[in-house]
């Protein structure tokens, strides 16, 4: 297969580390492997403890038992851990699509969401949200983009880069949808903890139905990016043993000690997510505030859950404002024309604790542009 260079990450490898302020950041706050061992008496000695040798393919058992506590009525055994979301996204279309097969992404979205099964040779159908619509996709017109080839819908919620969240309704008739025509949900699960109403929080996909297939990972909700730890939690067995199996062409297995400290994280998972949504509404207070002093530039819509959002560029060219604000204040947006938007959106992100200096150099970045 050929795939077209990843957009966003090829962005992101020109700019991540040449700035200063990412405010743009999709994960949240981190945190240093001694604060998170210090989370649990003992985890220290029995880290150092650790013997450096391969790991069970499927991931370790412990791990995969926290996992597992995430979802209701899914066990271990239906849990296959990956290096990262990515890894899985991958495996996931090579064992669930053919060569021909139909799939329905909602959009915008992360590329390699519909980039690998094009590469497969499957004919992709956008299911598009918009603004005007508060970002929401319409079930109606998902409904007309079903076709009898139609294998797989991919969705993400909460939404990258929209901040849009589902609601319950929508996705049980959404996964009821697919069940009635035999199509697999692939859904992007991977901002799950982080709605800024606990009441919002969603059933996993794979939780409603037996053919879905859920996607989570500890580098958003939990900030721990480093780690690269994913996983996907499906009753889907045929997916699940493919992708197993073509996982011994990639990783084969994860690293002993991301999986150590994913484990201790997980076991304190309510507590790392706690904190970063605290961060993220104060940092929430502080975006509403400047784009209140900015009505003619911006036009913001509120997130409904996750640490970004996909705020309007008024005047000019976002790719150009990007550009420039990086040049003169050491700080990066991601115009969403890496997300194939032709809106003047861009996406900004939240979740960590250096958005106030971030936003206090856009806003003298704003101040000299008036004058």
């Amino acid at each position: 297969m050929r795939l077209p260079p990843f957009a966003l990450e090829r962005y992101f490898a020109r700019y991540e580390f040449a700035v200063r302020h990412l405010l743009c950041s999709s994960d949240c706050e981190s945190m240093s492997i001694q604060d998170l061992l210090s989370l649990e008496p003992g985890a220290g000695e029995r880290f150092l403890g650790l013997r450096l040798c391969y790991t069970e393919s499927s991931g370790s058992p412990s791990l995969r038992q926290e996992i597992c506590r995430l979802y209701d009525g899914i066990g271990p055994e239906q849990i296959l851990v990956h290096a990262g979301a990515e890894e899985a996204i991958f495996l996931f279309m090579h064992a669930a699509l053919e060569k021909g097969d139909h799939m329905i992404v909602q959009r915008p979205c992360y590329q390699s969401l519909f980039e690998v099964a094009r590469g497969i040779g499957c004919p992709v159908t956008a299911w598009q949200a918009r603004e005007e619509n508060g970002w929401c996709p319409d079930l109606g017109e998902l409904k007309s983009l079903i076709r009898p080839d139609t294998k797989v819908i991919i969705i993400n919620t909460p939404h990258n880069p929209t901040g849009f969240h589902m609601g319950i309704g929508q996705l049980r008739e959404l996964v009821s949808l697919a069940d009635a025509n035999g199509i697999t949900v692939f859904s992007d699960e991977v901002y799950r903890g982080l709605e800024q109403k606990e009441s919002d929080r969603l059933p996993a996909a794979c939780t409603l139905s037996a053919r879905a297939v859920s996607l989570g990972v500890m580098s958003k909700t939990y900030g721990l990016a480093g780690l690269r730890i994913g996983w996907i939690g499906t009753r889907n067995e045929r997916v699940r043993t493919r992708m197993a199996s073509l996982k011994d062409y990639t990783t084969i297995c994860s690293s002993a000690p991301s999986e150590f400290l994913a484990e201790v994280a997980l076991r304190h998972g309510e507590t790392i997510a706690a904190g970063n949504r605290a961060l993220i509404s104060s940092n929430l207070a502080l975006l509403d505030a400047f784009f209140a002093r900015h009505p003619d530039s911006f036009s913001w819509r509120r997130p409904q859950a996750g640490p970004i959002a996909f705020p309007r560029l008024l005047l000019g060219d976002v790719e150009s404002f990007c550009d420039r604000l990086a040049g003169a204040k050491s700080v990066l947006l991601l115009p969403g024309t890496l997300y194939a938007d032709q809106g003047n959106h861009f996406r900004i992100g939240f979740g960590r604790k250096n958005l106030p200096q971030g936003l206090q150099c856009l806003e003298e970045f704003m101040d000299g542009a008036s004058r």
